[in-house]
């Protein structure tokens, strides 16, 4: 897709109503500092649209960016962010849930998984939910450019086995360092469009 103009156009905190947008949306979830802003970043060619940090839990409220008057992709709060206290964490879920739950306009779910570690608890029950709420989850392997390209075959394995994923189920590695995988991640949500 050639990005002609993009922008922060909704930001939704833990109190704010869920948007009734026109437009159709693709929503990224994962597990704090997996690098759903990178991978934002990356897919429309900015350094710093979407806010990233090392340190995990930068995004706490539901990002909203408006891309060529054309779509808006999500940018939902990762889970699974222990320093934040309990109820923040509480209220973040509930945010998240009230989103999938209610938006007319989502038409994918991204789940991010780092391509180095097993899938978490927290990543399962994630991609449990969102196949439960109807939605068939595709997974973006963040963090590629962290592997020799002898480990990637192994490590892709281990995600697919430990989600339970059959042979139909799409797994994208992706590097935001590199960019490889973006013009295959941008090909799946321009066919869902």
């Amino acid at each position: 897709m050639i990005i002609k103009s993009v922008e922060l156009e909704i930001v939704c905190g833990v109190t704010s109503k869920i948007p009734k947008t026109q437009l159709p949306e693709i929503a990224f979830a994962g597990k704090s500092n997996v690098g759903k802003s990178s991978l934002i970043n990356s897919l429309m060619n900015r350094k710093s649209l979407a806010r990233t940090s090392s340190k995990p839990g930068k995004t706490q409220t539901i990002n909203f960016y408006n891309i060529n008057e054309e779509m808006y992709l999500v940018d939902l709060p990762g889970y699974g962010y222990t320093n934040a206290p309990e109820s923040e964490r509480m209220k973040w879920g509930e945010m998240v849930e009230r989103y999938l739950h209610t938006s007319q306009k989502l038409k994918a779910v991204f789940l991010l998984l780092d391509i180095r570690h097993a899938p978490s608890e927290n990543d399962k029950k994630m991609y449990e939910w969102i196949v439960y709420q109807g939605y068939r989850p595709m997974i973006i392997a963040t963090k590629l450019d962290k592997l020799k390209r002898s480990q990637v075959a192994k490590n892709v394995k281990v995600l697919k086995d430990g989600l339970g994923l059959t042979h139909d189920d799409l797994l994208l590695p992706f590097s935001a360092e590199t960019k490889q995988g973006r013009e295959e991640i941008w090909q799946v949500m321009e066919g869902m469009l």
